[in-house]
């Protein structure tokens, strides 16, 4: 093996790259080991990473020549990068390798070592040697490839140092011979004294020959520049004396230029020599002095400025303010002064955020924040005045290295007037209100005193047909009262619906069913000219909504549809199941879900913007004096909103319009069937069964008492909820409860309910109203056990409900 180290240093100094040594290197360890490959490869920063670019392969064997990743061959790249060799007997049983053998099989390799290479601590280049077979390493083998390895990296570093020499010199030859600083050696020559005398010039470049006109290598100064100003030698001398560098510009009056002169000594000390660097200056001397003349005149014009500027600062009316980046002040101008009082010395050096109203704090630290990187947007806060008040500022300020620069624009007068516009505005708003409630009254005082003239000149004209014995026409007057009644109890339940406030009885409902049932009454009300379509949609969702409530709703839309089209056209009522997403939902001003919707379209005169922003206003009407209440769309708008809708119209004018209904979907099945029954077949009260009836209206009472007594029950009365939760407290039988949602007493109806429960876990409840916040009976959602009633109501509903609630125990 001796001889074969020996052939390979002789081989390796015929070959120029390192590529080719490392190549020999490969095929001398892979002839001597008998390998199947040897390689050298290069190793990435991360260690990670191994790359052959070459590889000495035997003969049939396949090349392993590009990137691969240690990890795709085991887990012993952490040994390589202590620097330690690896090697693997057999691929297939070495815990280090088991696990990634179909890599060692892909490239035929049955044991394999790895020699590491390590540079300043990191690994660098891995001697990779296969064999196709398992087989030992034995250390001999390691060794020798390791004297290979050495042998070879010694080879490829003498190179390169040789390579670098060359190099070297040669960059400094081109250098020394093309720059354009002059450069030279020079040798000193000192008397007994010390004192330098003179210097010859043993090198000079090309750059110097110029600069001083002559050839002179190899000359004494004495001989070609014998009036040398003394000042070059002494400081010659000093460098080469003391060892201390010399940086100067001179004038040589000898050659009439001056230069950029710097000087060191190189070499033995003993033999006074002194490296000289030149450079021609004297243009930029030249320009330094027109630059000199130029500064002379730049400085008064400076000046001029800087008295404008300065005046500009201590004249404008607006606040001029230099901060750091913590926002303490550096100077602030006169206006400062002026428009919030704080004098200079007020100021200075203290935080902007002293002077500050405390509520303008945050948005003042964030503009703080934003101008210390970049140009402030306009923004507006209030800063304290010395005489106790504040005053608004709006700023603009950018930033120039620690500093920012802020003007503020005194905005006081122009706030003071938007608020004063605001309250205008504010005041006009509250007129229009004022107005709209004027109207409303003046509306239902109208309506009203109809109904109240209809209804009170029946009850006088009663009387005296009862006290003349003529009872005839008492049945014709008590029609009249009664209808006035119905159609007072009809407007309030228009108006509530309007404020969302009705009493709403929600059920699951069937709409296309209702709309069925509904069909022929709608069709006798808007007449044969009218073309009425229903498309009712498959599989429609049911809606939890009071049923009576949208039958009136989609009545009020047929009629206005109808009214519409004065000359006849169609109508279609068109149910569908939508699917609002946060977008839809977003612009129907809804709620994201699932709803139904009930749509009437018509073919009429349509409405404009205008119009359609005005529809859903109470008392609002197209129709000529005396032929509409302007309360109908009040009515659905409220309907719709109260039962979780919404109400949209879509509409041209010309076109026809749209009104559709959204409905919320009710997730479980409607309740088809429904029972009423009249005062007469109602049933008769079993023994002893007793109902409280609490109320503070005592023609309520007597009304509920009659109605109970002749059904057979016991009726108790109270006036206010303490009255009824004392006899619901007590131990008297109580099948029912019979309250107004509305008492005196420190309780509502349905607290007095809830806190009777607490006795009476099982009392049955019924709720009289003649308006109830939603909040009180739980938006319409009511225990089994309990029912609402609104007010006015027929006697026969209020004994059907009655007995319905005490027989469902």
């Amino acid at each position: 093996m001796e001889a074969m180290l020996i052939e390979l240093s002789e081989r390796l100094r015929t070959l120029d790259t390192p590529q080719a040594m490392a190549l020999a290197a490969a095929e001398t360890v892979g002839h001597a080991l008998s390998l199947s490959r040897a390689a050298y490869g290069d190793v990435d920063e991360p260690g990670q990473h191994i790359v052959i670019a070459r590889d000495w392969l035997a003969s049939g064997q396949r090349s392993a020549a590009g990137s691969h990743s240690f990890a795709d061959y085991g887990n012993f790249n952490e040994a390589l990068r202590r620097g330690e060799d690896v090697a693997v007997a057999d691929v297939t049983v070495d815990p280090r390798t088991v696990g990634q053998v179909d890599s060692f099989r892909a490239l035929d390799i049955g044991s394999m070592a790895n020699l590491p290479l390590m540079e300043d601590g990191h690994l660098k280049v891995v001697f990779c040697l296969h064999r196709d077979r398992a087989q030992y390493w034995s250390a001999e083998e390691l060794a020798f490839a390791r004297r290979v390895m050495d042998r070879t990296e010694v080879e490829i570093a003498r190179r390169s140092v040789s390579k670098q020499l060359r190099e070297s010199e040669t960059r400094y030859r081109t250098l020394f011979e093309s720059i354009d600083v002059g450069f030279c050696i020079v040798e000193m020559k000192f008397d007994d004294a010390d004192r330098a005398v003179d210097y010859r010039i043993v090198e000079a470049n090309p750059a110097f020959e110029r600069q001083t006109g002559a050839k002179v290598a190899g000359l004494w100064v004495s001989e070609f520049a014998p009036d040398l100003e003394r000042h070059w030698f002494d400081t010659y001398g000093r460098v080469a004396l003391t060892g201390e560098p010399a940086h100067f510009e001179n004038k040589a009056d000898r050659f009439g230029r001056w230069f950029d002169v710097r000087a060191l000594r190189v070499g033995d000390p003993a033999d006074h020599r002194v490296a000289i660097f030149f450079s021609d200056i004297n243009d930029r001397k030249g320009m330094e002095e027109a630059l000199r003349r130029l500064n002379d005149t730049l400085e008064q014009k400076v000046q001029e400025r800087t008295q404008e500027r300065d005046r500009l600062w201590s004249n404008t009316q607006d606040i001029q303010v230099i901060i750091d980046g913590e926002g303490v002040f550096q100077a602030v101008n006169p206006a400062f002064t002026a428009i919030l009082g704080w004098t200079s010395e007020d100021a200075v050096g203290k935080p902007l955020f002293e002077f500050l109203i405390p509520d303008d704090e945050g948005v003042t630290d964030r503009a703080l924040q934003h101008a210390r990187v970049q140009s402030l947007p306009v923004v507006e806060n209030r800063y304290r005045h010395k005489d106790g008040g504040f005053r608004w500022i709006s700023w603009v300020a950018a930033p120039d290295g620690d500093l920012i620069y802020a003007s503020g624009r005194h905005i006081t007068a122009e706030k003071e007037q938007a608020e004063a516009l605001q309250n205008t505005e504010e005041a006009l708003r509250q007129s229009q209100k004022m107005e709209a409630v004027g109207q409303l009254t003046g509306g239902l005082a109208h309506d009203f005193n109809n109904l109240l003239a209809g209804i009170s000149g029946s009850l006088e004209l009663m009387q005296k047909r009862i006290d003349q014995g003529r009872f005839t026409d008492v049945d014709r007057y008590m029609t009249v009262a009664q209808g006035a009644a119905k159609r007072a109890a009809a407007l309030t339940h228009r108006l509530l619906a309007f404020s969302r406030r009705q009493t709403l009885d929600p059920k699951p409902t069937n709409v296309n069913r209702l709309i069925s049932g509904m069909e022929e009454l709608v069709r006798r009300t808007v007449g044969p000219a009218i073309h009425m379509e229903v498309v009712g949609a498959a599989g429609i969702w049911p809606a939890l909504i009071d049923p009576g409530q949208l039958e009136n709703a989609l009545l009020n839309l047929c009629i206005n549809a109808r009214d519409a089209m004065p000359d006849g056209g169609r109508i279609t009522i068109e149910t569908a199941n939508k699917w609002l997403d946060e977008n839809g939902a977003r612009q129907h001003d809804m709620a994201p879900g699932q709803y139904l919707s009930v749509c009437v379209t018509d073919t009429g005169t349509g409405m404009s913007p205008s119009l359609i922003a005005k529809v859903f206003e109470p008392f609002f009407t197209t129709k000529p004096l005396g032929q509409g209440t302007g309360l109908g769309l009040s009515m659905v708008y409220g309907f719709a909103k109260q039962s979780g809708g919404q109400v949209r119209i879509y509409s041209e004018v010309g076109e026809g319009s749209t009104i559709c209904l959204y409905l919320p979907r009710h997730y479980g099945e409607t309740d088809e069937e429904g029972l009423a029954q009249k005062l007469d077949e109602a049933s008769r009260a079993e023994q002893g069964e007793t109902v409280l009836i609490v109320d503070d209206e005592p023609s309520v009472r007597m009304l509920v008492t009659e109605v109970l007594e002749d059904l057979g029950y016991t009726a108790i009365e109270a006036g206010d909820s303490a009255a009824g939760l004392k006899v619901l407290q007590s131990d008297v039988r109580i099948d029912l409860l019979v309250t107004d949602v509305g008492l005196p007493g420190g309780m509502n109806g349905r607290q007095m309910a809830d806190a009777a429960r607490e006795r009476r876990p099982d009392l049955r409840v019924l709720f009289i109203t003649g308006y109830a916040e939603n909040s009180v009976i739980t938006n319409g959602h009511l225990d089994p056990s309990m029912q609402v009633l609104t007010k006015p109501f027929a006697m026969d509903t209020l004994a059907s409900r009655i007995k319905d609630l005490i027989t469902s125990r």
